[in-house]
């Protein structure tokens, strides 16, 4: 199966999306700090998903995973930081951080799978 017919690649493209929608509300004093660092971070999932996804054996393809999770935890703690700083509105990420833990319950399943795949 392609990585695009995939609904977490799909829900994390969309993620991708939003959070570059929603970044353009940042303060232009942080164009290259958290904004950069949030584009930079959804970007990420999605193109992990892919990249891993692509791979032939299975410890690449769960390494490419975890990099994706790492990826998502960061920028959910960015997008924290950025409400906690009033930066940017918690109506406004609603389904931003639904897309998250969507994102994230299908990942801990598909790194949950691969690892009961491994031999002991």
């Amino acid at each position: 199966m392609h990585y695009q017919v995939t609904t977490i690649w799909g829900k994390s493209m969309r993620l991708a999306e939003q959070v570059c929608i929603v970044s353009t509300q940042l303060p232009a004093m942080e164009r290259y700090g958290i904004r950069l660092q949030l584009t930079r971070s959804a970007v990420s999932v999605p193109s992990n998903i892919a990249e891993g996804w692509t791979r032939e054996s299975k410890k690449e393809k769960a390494q490419f995973l975890a990099i994706a999770h790492g990826s998502l935890s960061e920028l959910h703690t960015q997008l924290l930081i950025c409400e906690r700083v009033g930066w940017l509105f918690p109506a406004d990420l609603v389904e931003i951080k639904r897309l998250i833990d969507e994102t994230s319950r299908m990942l801990t399943v598909l790194r949950r799978a691969s690892r009961s795949l491994e031999p002991p």
